[in-house]
């Protein structure tokens, strides 16, 4: 390896061929660096092309050819070490983009009903003299994450490959409530008693958050245990892959899906076992990250950036990583870009000037996001403050979200996580993006007509000023929305969340078993250990339950037997 010579000091701003450079030749930030130069005069001819690269064409054409080897360096499986992060982008560009297979008409408007509804109901549950709490802005910052699951991806119970599994996040469940509501599952009386069971009786209200023993018919996972969702869904994923590879059950149609927020994230258990899902290749995982940016007490990364911290942390244990950040407005932009001065400018601003984005005027945006740089303020200089404003994250635009969630569930050999970049509180504008939104339980008459005008939803202001409860909507069973949302489900195998048991009663062995055992050892005294072990060998020689035990035994079993 070429070393450079005796004195690092005496550095020459030249190179030739052949000759030492007069620095140690070792490459830093992970690289391998203890790599023989075979051909030194070959490695100088690149060193000197790039830099005349750098000098001639600038660096961000560099950058972008750097890009380029590595992404070329690993599909070619060279083993150079993987980017940890990559530009505050989509990770998906439009132009691989998949065609988008659903009426987006159709479902904006199911997606305004649910909104609405799940906001009524829990502004409905604190109403004077009630007062039991929720969580409004959670679903309406992740209402098109579910929708576009649920429309194209979620697989239900009734399935030819068994269906998949949803971790739903818990906060979100109002969502959730209001989507079985319109597929007539839960009637308007169950809605306006959310958070109600203790005083209209079990099964007569609605549980706070996903609890199968609270909804047993209705719930499969309970998730709002900060953290163990991500743990769960880890295992449940890994014990999928053991009942097919052990040739037990088919489990290889089945998809985990994990919904977590990014303040979830920094729950020890949420990224405890991240590796083993890497180490075991868990391919039918996905995990999908609410990034938001706001937690229960404030933003979760205020002067960092959340989505490249956690696309870092995922990418380094060997998880497959799409950011999904910005919404179709943003492709244009984006396109123009041709001198990354835009990119840099996204790459630059912590998440907690992005939220304040999120409450201020276009004009605000225009200055402080565009105006520090010519190129970006000529960049959008045909738009008005109000399309500014208006420029949309990713995860609530239906074509991105769909390309994450397809990418997903066709990648092979890794884990997913989708980042996808939200506002808590979305299309509340007494919400939207503000620091004190995952306290805010209630909205006034004022604030329910804004929100109903920004839904288009056909409800008066006398039915909304006459009545105690804002009115639950629904467009009828026989409307195009209902029949599209119902033939999805169909085609997808039935409607989710669903706790489906086909368990089937064993049947226990008989008193000969125990029979040994109830002898005793005589005059013998014998460990609890042999016991134990003469027990289990006799109940795994029972017919019905035999092959159903599975001893999972410290070393020392082998001793007894």
């Amino acid at each position: 390896m070429a070393t450079g010579s005796g004195n690092n000091s005496g550095q020459t701003s030249g190179r030739t061929a052949g000759q030492p450079t007069g620095r140690p030749a070792v490459i830093h930030e992970g690289l391998p660096t203890q790599l023989p130069d075979i051909d030194p005069d070959e490695t100088v001819e690149w060193l000197d092309s790039f830099d005349a690269m750098v000098d001639d064409r600038g660096r961000e054409r560099a950058r972008y050819v750097m890009l380029r080897l590595l992404e070329r360096a690993r599909e070619k499986q060279v083993g150079v070490p993987a980017l940890r992060s990559t530009d505050y982008i989509n990770t998906i560009p439009p132009e691989r983009e998949p065609w988008f297979p659903g009426d987006e008409a159709i479902e904006r408007r199911i997606r305004a009903f649910l909104r609405w509804n799940a906001a009524v109901m829990v502004s409905a549950a604190n109403r004077k003299g009630l007062e039991v709490g929720g969580h409004i802005a959670t679903y309406q910052s992740s209402a098109s994450l579910y929708e576009v699951g649920f429309n194209h991806f979620f697989r239900g119970k009734d399935h030819p490959g068994g269906g998949d599994q949803i971790y739903i996040q818990g906060h979100a469940s109002p969502g959730i409530y209001a989507r079985a509501f319109l597929e007539g599952r839960l009637n308007e009386t169950q809605l306006s008693r959310f958070r109600q069971e203790v005083q209209h009786g079990v099964g007569q209200g609605l549980s706070s958050y996903p609890h199968p023993r609270l909804m047993p018919q209705f719930w499969e996972f309970p998730t709002v245990s900060m953290g163990l969702t991500a743990l769960n869904a880890i295992y449940q994923a890994r014990f999928n892959r053991y009942l097919h590879n052990r040739d037990i059950k088919d489990t290889s149609q089945q998809q985990v899906w994990a919904f977590l927020g990014d303040g979830e994230m920094g729950e020890p258990e949420s990224l405890g076992a991240i590796g083993l899902a890497a180490r075991e290749e868990l391919d039918n995982l996905n995990f999908v990250v609410n990034c938001n940016l706001q937690q229960l007490d404030g933003p979760v990364r205020g002067n960092g950036k959340i989505i490249q911290e956690l696309e870092s942390i995922f990418r380094g244990a060997g998880w497959n990583v799409i950011k999904v950040v910005w919404g179709r407005e943003w492709d244009d932009l984006l396109a123009r870009d041709v001198d990354g001065v835009l990119v840099n400018k996204m790459n630059s601003t912590p998440d907690g000037q992005f939220q304040t984005y999120s409450v201020e005027t276009g004009d605000y945006i225009r200055q402080d996001f565009f105006g520090g740089d010519p190129r970006l303020r000529k960049m959008v200089e045909h738009m008005s403050d109000e399309q500014l404003r208006k420029l949309p994250r990713g995860g609530h635009d239906y074509r991105k979200v769909y390309a994450a969630f397809d990418a997903a569930s066709k990648h092979v050999g890794q884990p997913t996580v989708i980042l996808a970049k939200t506002i808590k509180g979305w299309t509340i504008d007494a919400l939207e993006g503000k620091n004190a939104t995952h306290q805010m339980k209630k909205l006034t008459k004022d604030d329910l007509k804004t929100f109903r005008d920004r839904l288009y939803l056909p409800i008066s202001d006398k039915e909304i000023d006459e009545s105690e409860i804002a009115p639950f909507f629904h467009p009828g069973k026989d409307s195009p929305e209902i029949e599209y949302m119902m033939e999805r489900r169909r085609q997808l195998g039935g409607s989710l969340p669903q706790r489906v048991i086909r368990a089937k009663p064993l049947k226990l062995p008989g008193d000969e078993v125990y029979a040994e055992l109830k002898k005793g050892s005589g005059k013998q005294a014998i460990a609890t250990t042999m016991a134990l072990v003469r027990l289990m060998r006799d109940l795994m020689k029972d017919k019905e339950i035999g092959n159903r035990i599975v001893p999972i035994a410290p070393d020392e079993y082998r001793t007894f037997g």
